[in-house]
């Protein structure tokens, strides 16, 4: 018997929503109505406390209401749960799969700049590396030293840990079908990605992951920007035994010049489009959703 279907949104407050976040939290709260008992979750993720602000958290309650939506509460919000995070590192650590990296962003790409390429992830160039590589008396004598750095996840160590036989690992996304994970597909598109840092104590990779686990998320829906982090998920949730659920990558919804909607890119917030008088069934319509599914 099938599972009640359960979604979520999950905006971080960097900046006010805009009309993607307003499509991708009505995209959630429908799917979650396909069952009886679906159940729709809004969390706030801001893990990231130099860019998150407290006057965005509100106002994403403000707009998402505004929009006629509603979802369970108590609201998880990450800051609240540092310790959730730092038990699953000290995980991963105590079974040696993280390593401090020092490298600083500059020296980074003057080391890639002196290989004579870069390697092409799908987050951008593939770290190289560097500090996996570095005697243990010299990684013990940095920390020691107070120097700051990243704790950065051991591809293909992790790969290994989770055993032989798992692989390869397999997750299903409703419009591209199953896909297929490897630990050359990690290494190449990945590398050795970052999982914490001096002003962010765990990385989004980690920190949602671990609560879509905690949450009992079923169905994950976000944007098609996120399709290949799926892959390094897949990993994840292997190595500590979460369970997988659906996925479905929506488009993402552009601007007039083809651009997608981005908070850096100053796209018109929700709540600018209700100062100018638009309605919620307007912002609905505008998006691209039936603006009768939302009315209260």
């Amino acid at each position: 018997m099938q599972s009640d279907i359960v979604t979520r949104c999950a905006p971080s407050p960097t900046g006010y929503l805009h009309l993607g976040h307003a499509y991708a939290a009505g995209l959630a709260a429908l799917r979650a109505r396909e069952e009886p008992g679906g159940r729709f979750l809004l969390r706030i993720e801001d893990i990231d406390t130099t860019r998150c602000r407290p006057d965005f958290t509100q106002a994403i309650f403000d707009d998402l209401h505004w929009l006629g939506l509603s979802w369970e509460e108590p609201v998880r919000r990450q800051s609240q749960h540092f310790s959730d995070y730092a038990a699953a590192l000290d995980n991963l650590q105590q079974r040696g799969l993280l390593y401090p990296c020092f490298c600083t962003r500059k020296q980074i790409q003057a080391e890639i700049a002196a290989a004579g390429h870069a390697p092409h992830g799908f987050e951008g160039a593939v770290y190289p590396g560097t500090c996996r590589y570095m005697p243990a008396g010299e990684r013990t004598r940095r920390l020691a030293a107070g120097e700051a750095y990243a704790l950065r996840l051991d591809i293909e160590a992790a790969c290994r840990h989770t055993g032989r036989e798992k692989w390869p690992l397999h997750w299903h996304d409703e419009d591209a079908g199953q896909q297929t994970v490897t630990p050359e597909l990690l290494a190449q598109g990945f590398g050795d990605v970052v999982l914490a840092r001096k002003e962010i104590p765990a990385s989004y990779h980690l920190c949602v992951t671990h609560d879509d686990a905690l949450q009992g998320i079923t169905l994950v829906t976000r944007g098609s920007d996120l399709f290949a982090a799926t892959h390094l998920h897949r990993l994840l949730q292997a190595l500590f035994g979460w369970p997988v659920p659906a996925y479905a990558h929506h488009p993402l919804l552009l601007d007039d010049t083809g651009e997608r909607l981005a908070k850096r890119k100053n796209a018109p917030s929700l709540r600018d489009l209700r100062a100018a008088g638009r309605t919620p069934a307007a912002v609905w319509q505008q998006a691209g959703l039936d603006p009768a599914a939302f009315q209260k």
